[in-house]
């Protein structure tokens, strides 16, 4: 779940109007936990959440494990496509190139509407990394953004991925933490598109919490945020 291009998911948000200030609160996100999900079905399942939500849909964060598969997004490059793999690859509309995911690795497919929340594409990725960042921080794991390259890194390597989709009024995808899974097939591409790019886990950060703890702290941490947005618009 590579980051997208902040510049080209923008291009897709409508502008904040002044009606904006005269919207009521927003209620949280509802959260769904959805446990190992197929990728296709999943992926379908968000294309039609968004095409057929309204102004008054509620928004909604979906918790899952995908079994093993690698994501190629719209900017994927041939030379960072698996090598010597038969792990199935999936071609999708997110922006971004390559990632892999697998049982052990928390998924959090975030369904907003950020044009109703004020947020543009480049503050809502913020959100999404300060999510992960805050989380990690309660095991006391100092986590890093790196410029230029969207996600979440400690001491250099990567440990949680993103990548968004805005169309009409929704934004789908999401990020995706490695927790305790096997790595193995990240050495089969290049992730995100960095040749080399050293890729971690929370198990191997020093915390014990398992895949279904850490999805249920990364989704109240981003509540928390866009509830702090919330009240300073």
């Amino acid at each position: 779940m590579q980051g997208a291009s902040h510049q080209h998911m923008a291009e897709s948000v409508r502008e904040k109007t002044p009606a904006a200030a005269l919207r009521g609160p927003i209620n949280a996100p509802r959260i769904r936990q959805l446990g190992l999900a197929e990728y296709q079905p999943t992926y379908a399942a968000m294309r039609q959440f968004t095409s057929a939500r309204t102004q008054d849909t509620p928004d909604e964060i979906w918790l899952l494990q995908h079994p093993p598969v690698y994501t190629a997004g719209l900017a994927c490059r041939p030379e960072h496509l698996p090598r010597g793999s038969d792990i199935p690859l999936e071609r999708i509309d997110r922006g971004g190139q390559i990632t892999y995911h697998g049982p052990g690795q928390v998924v959090m497919y975030t369904l907003l509407d950020l044009a109703r929340r004020d947020l543009n594409v480049r503050g809502y990725v913020g959100l999404l990394e300060q999510a992960v960042i805050d989380t990690l921080a309660r095991y006391r794991v100092p986590a890093q953004r790196k410029a230029g390259a969207p996600g979440i890194y400690v001491d250099g390597a990567k440990v949680a991925a993103l990548g968004l989709r805005v169309r009409s009024r929704g934004c789908y995808h999401g990020v995706a933490l490695n927790v305790d899974m096997d790595l193995t097939p990240f050495l089969a591409i290049d992730p995100c598109g960095y040749p080399g790019l050293a890729v971690t886990q929370t198990r191997n950060l020093g915390i014990p919490a398992a895949p279904d703890e850490l999805a249920t702290l990364l989704a109240a941490a981003l509540t928390h945020l866009l509830a702090q947005h919330e009240r300073r618009r």
